[in-house]
């Protein structure tokens, strides 16, 4: 209903995985960097982690969109599978025919080991990304290991880039997976955008939508990097809503009080009564230090 209103061609905040809309800050950059590198090594795996709403998924879109044409992915994006059906599914992607009236591991195994050699005759590279990844069983993951046992004496004919939250890098840990970690040749944790990055950040997505950074006042802007951390999900959750809001008002742009409206109706007054809190104290504790700092420099011009 907003879009008129601000003379926006299409929804800046949609929620959906529009590639025009792609913002690559310097962190995502890094981490694609890092991956990059990662596939280009002999090992067989990347792994790419952070918290919910932080990018991953960007990031892995850009990553296909940057891979040579010569390389054939498989994606999954379901990962609470057997072993068995973990296979069947890379089967499915790389488009294998296969007889599940035969199914078995050794069945499904040799006829990837198969497709993964005919690729590498071929001059092509094989890819497989998996995303919440940390859903993986570890008899899961040991299967995959397996899988990247296939290699010419410089590299794996098989690269997996592993995404998952936070809880993916402990599951790595355990002592049956130890094989596994150490053959991850590049790991990157992403985190949130830093206030600035929040800033360009909503610049860019209303510039391509034919909007202007105006829309937002500087502090609807921070109180929206305040309120969320940084987490781009739910800017887009908030700032979408801020929209809406102000142009049921009739407003010129969305204000820090709409902002914070807004996300009391998506995240509850609890949530941003405690994250407001935070800054709060976090702005007390750096007056006290730098009270202190100018009390210790004053004491000892005195002294």
């Amino acid at each position: 209903m907003y879009l008129n209103y601000f003379g926006l061609k299409d929804n800046p905040f949609s929620i959906a995985p529009n590639p025009e809309y792609l913002y690559m800050s310097p962190r995502h950059r890094e981490a694609l960097a890092h991956l990059t590198f990662g596939l280009r090594e002999s090992g067989g795996f990347v792994m790419l982690t952070g918290e919910v709403g932080t990018g991953k998924t960007t990031v892995a879109r850009k990553l296909l969109q940057d891979l040579p044409s010569t390389t054939q992915v498989a994606m999954i994006l379901n990962p609470t599978l057997s072993a068995l059906e973990l296979l069947a599914t890379i089967c499915d992607e790389l488009g294998i025919d296969y007889q599940p009236k035969l199914a078995s591991l050794k069945y499904y195994t040799d006829l990837i080991l198969a497709k993964l050699s005919e690729n590498h005759q071929n001059g092509k590279s094989t890819v497989l990304i998996i995303d919440e990844a940390q859903h993986l069983m570890p008899e899961v993951l040991e299967q995959l290991r397996l899988l990247t046992n296939l290699e010419t004496n410089r590299e794996k004919l098989l690269k997996v880039v592993l995404i998952g939250q936070p809880e993916l890098q402990q599951l790595l840990k355990r002592n049956e997976l130890r094989q596994l970690a150490q053959r991850i040749t590049a790991r990157y944790h992403l985190l949130p955008l830093t206030a600035s990055e929040v800033k360009q950040y909503v610049a860019h997505r209303l510039q391509v939508a034919n909007g202007d950074r105006s829309i937002f006042s500087n502090g609807a802007v921070n109180n929206a990097y305040q309120i969320t951390g940084g987490i781009p999900r739910v800017i887009n959750l908030l700032c979408d809503r801020a929209l809406t809001i102000s142009a049921s008002k009739q407003l010129l742009n969305v204000r820090s009080h709409i902002l914070i409206a807004a996300a009391k109706q998506i995240l509850g007054d609890d949530v941003v009564k405690q994250r407001q809190g935070k800054r709060h104290m976090l702005l007390l504790c750096s007056l006290f230090v730098g009270f202190a700092a100018m009390g210790f420099l004053v004491g000892n011009w005195y002294g």
